[in-house]
C-alpha cells in the first residue's frame, strides 16, 4: 500500500463557472485556471499521482498544452486512475478537504462523492468529501480563492 497527499489552489473570479468535485454549483465567481479549475479533483490527482511517485497534475496535464485548455478535470481524474492502474495500482479511498467561503458546499457533497467514485471505478463509502470556511480570514475568507487538500490510499493489484 501507499500514500499520497495533494494540495491545490486557485483564485475566484468573475466570469467563471464554479465547479468543484464535478459539479457546476451556482455563484458569481468561479475558480480560474488553464482547464475548469476544479481544485479539489486536482488535488486528488495530485494525491494519487504522489502515491505512486508519479510527479504531479502540472507534468501530466501542462498548462502550457492547448488540449487542456477549459478541459473538464473528471477527465483528468478519470485518466489519472488510469494510469495508476497501469502502474499496477488500484486506490482504496481518498479523503479531501476544501476550503471556500461561500457558497455553501454541503448540499453538493454528495453529487461530488458519487462522481470521484465513478471515475476511480470505487465504492462510494470510500471517498470523502468536507468543507470549511476560514473564519473570513485570509485570501479563503476573502473570498478571493479556494483551496482543497486531498489524501488517499493505493494498494497493489492482486
Amino acid at each position: 500500500m501507499r500514500i499520497g497527499i495533494g494540495i491545490d489552489i486557485h483564485p475566484l473570479v468573475a466570469g467563471r463557472k464554479l465547479i468543484i468535485g464535478g459539479v457546476e454549483i451556482p455563484h458569481e465567481k468561479g475558480l480560474d485556471g488553464h482547464s475548469d479549475a476544479d481544485v479539489l479533483l486536482h488535488a486528488i490527482c495530485d494525491a494519487l499521482l504522489g502515491a505512486l511517485a508519479l510527479g504531479d497534475i502540472g507534468k501530466h496535464f501542462p498548462n502550457t498544452n492547448p488540449a487542456y485548455k477549459d478541459i473538464d478535470s473528471m477527465l483528468l481524474l478519470k485518466k489519472v486512475g488510469k494510469l495508476v492502474e497501469k502502474h499496477g495500482y488500484k486506490p482504496v479511498n481518498v479523503d479531501s478537504m476544501l476550503l471556500l467561503e461561500k457558497p455553501k458546499i454541503a448540499p453538493h457533497i454528495l453529487q461530488m462523492r458519487k462522481n470521484i467514485a465513478r471515475a476511480l471505478q470505487m465504492e462510494l463509502d470510500a471517498v470523502s468529501v468536507k468543507a470549511t470556511t476560514s473564519e473570513k480570514l485570509g485570501f479563503v475568507g476573502k473570498e478571493e480563492g479556494a483551496v482543497a487538500h486531498a489524501v488517499c490510499l493505493v494498494e497493489k493489484i492482486k
